[in-house]
């Protein structure tokens, strides 16, 4: 209340000072699931990681037929998830058709559209009204695929695009916020985003399907918890909920980006300084390790 009133002084008497007023600053992050007050927080970076699903760390997550990928792309394919985006900075989205096109390993195959002067024999394949038909006999001539009576067409499957199953999906990259509370005294992994990658043979590269917010992730997870089960092998009465292993940071993740001016990689920063790519490796274990003597420095004091 007093710096509106002195905002509003400011601007009747005509003051450089009502030029320089900016307006409150944001305190709380609408991407945190339990978002920490910006004037609470000693201590902030934003880090992120690469887990590998097939990791035997990581494999509670990966169970066969119980993949996390599997319920993420079906909530995504069925609008459970309604929103996926292109990056990390949650901004600009996919659309659902662009999103389902992602998900295919190799794209459908065209065939030409029927025409009814062309004589066709038997195993050609055409496409009428959005539909592949294999034609049944010789010499199949002026008949059409939606109306013969006589199985000279059959609908058929042969072209179809190939979508990744939910094993090939089998890398997630995480960026969270690093946040020690100054008032709890505590350090706090602020997921904000997961990011679903598959490994394409095309390009011999990972080929990014989308980022999630985990907000909404975390509500499918709930809202699922027979299909997000996070697997213990060691006793399976302790299973848990995804978001439960989320939380209690079940998984192992390899650093491979820290917040920085450039937006660089770790192995960016390297190779832009003409070190070779081992030592990019060993960078991502070392930048773990100060996170973890951060995080005790911080206590220590």
């Amino acid at each position: 209340m007093r710096m509106l009133k002195r905002v509003v002084l400011c601007a009747l008497i005509g003051s450089p000072l009502a030029v320089l007023a900016q307006p409150d600053e944001i305190q709380y992050n609408p991407n945190s699931l339990d978002p920490i007050a910006r004037y609470e927080q000693l201590y902030k970076l934003r880090v992120w990681s690469t887990i590998d699903l097939r990791e035997k760390q990581n494999k509670g997550f990966f169970a066969r037929n119980g993949e996390i990928t599997k319920l993420i792309m079906e909530a995504a394919k069925s609008g459970e998830i309604a929103e996926v985006f292109q990056s990390d900075s949650l901004k600009a989205k996919y659309t659902r058709e662009d999103f389902v096109a992602k998900l295919q390993s190799s794209p459908p195959q065209s065939f030409p559209a029927w025409d009814p002067a062309t004589p066709y024999y038997l195993n050609d394949i055409v496409s009428f009204n959005g539909k592949n038909y294999e034609s049944q006999i010789d010499n199949n001539t002026g008949v059409n695929p939606t109306t013969a009576k006589n199985a000279e067409w059959n609908v058929t499957k042969t072209g179809a695009g190939l979508d990744y199953l939910a094993n090939q999906v089998y890398r997630l990259n995480i960026a969270e916020d690093v946040i020690f509370d100054k008032r709890r005294s505590r350090l706090y992994y602020d997921i904000q985003a997961l990011e679903l990658s598959a490994f394409d043979d095309a390009t011999g590269t990972f080929k990014s399907l989308g980022w999630f917010k985990y907000k909404d992730l975390e509500k499918v997870f709930r809202n699922n918890p027979e299909k997000a089960i996070w697997f213990n092998r060691q006793n399976t009465a302790q299973n848990k909920n995804y978001a439960d292993a989320f939380l209690l940071r079940f998984f192992r993740g390899v650093v491979y980006k820290i917040e920085n001016p450039d937006d660089n990689t770790l192995d960016d920063i390297y190779r832009a300084n003409g070190r070779p790519y081992y030592e990019g490796v060993w960078a991502r274990e070392w930048e773990a390790m100060k996170l973890m003597e951060k995080e005790h420095n911080l206590w220590e004091f």
